[in-house]
């Protein structure tokens, strides 16, 4: 069976499923952290505390708006398959949620040093999980989708890239956190972090896999 010129093998769908989750497991490792939310659920977190809209209708907004920059950025070249990144969302919420509970056993840190911990395993995980995920060429999220195509149109480096659309979509949290609460809301430290090294790491996990097996992996294919 093929999809988008590729075989739809069990490997490419594990991963890109396998991905997936693993990113959400780091996103309730930074929930659990208390030191702010990931950044890819900083805004719409931002949205449910300003405008008590539910987070997986916030989400679902968030990430349409993303599909229509992507729409604007990449033009001729963007496919039908990427009007479904707004649906994979949904896929997404739903392993959050399940990813959340599994965090109960965990207890809540009473520490700083715990907490820091528990966000730079959110970190390694979202990394981890988009070293996955986005190779597979399937429907990426459309963070990830819009991070792909500003690489692109760039011509830069997919990591590099990444930082830079996770620091923008925190300030952007932040400036709605601050502008209608006054404070910071979704934003913490873990939250700046991730945006800062998200990025960093998938960039070194490509390094480390490119030296143990000599396979380089197309972090933009779209």
């Amino acid at each position: 069976m093929q999809f988008d010129g590729e075989e739809l093998s069990f490997r490419r769908v594990f991963n890109y499923v396998f991905g997936l989750y693993l990113i959400t497991l780091g996103v309730a490792f930074s929930i659990k952290s208390g030191l702010g939310s990931a950044p890819v659920s900083s805004i719409p977190y931002a949205m449910d505390l300003i405008w008590l809209i539910n987070i997986g209708v916030a989400t679902f907004i968030f990430h349409a708006f993303l599909v229509l920059i992507e729409w604007i950025l990449l033009r001729e070249n963007f496919k039908r398959k990427h009007f479904f990144q707004v649906f994979v969302g949904v896929l997404f919420g739903v392993f959050t949620s399940f990813s959340v509970s599994l965090m109960n056993f965990i207890p809540p840190a009473d520490s700083f040093l715990i907490a820091l911990f528990l966000s730079v395993l959110s970190i390694l995980f979202i990394a981890l999980g988009l070293f996955f995920y986005v190779p597979t060429n399937l429907i990426p999220l459309s963070v990830e989708g819009v991070t792909q195509a500003i690489a692109i149109v760039t011509d830069r480096p997919f990591p590099r890239i990444k930082v830079y659309v996770d620091i923008t979509i925190v300030l952007s949290a932040l400036a709605l956190s601050y502008g209608f609460l006054g404070q910071f809301g979704s934003v913490g430290l873990g939250t700046v972090l991730g945006a800062l090294f998200i990025g960093t790491t998938v960039k070194f996990i490509h390094r480390l896999n490119l030296h143990l097996t000599g396979t380089h992996v197309d972090l933009k294919k779209m």
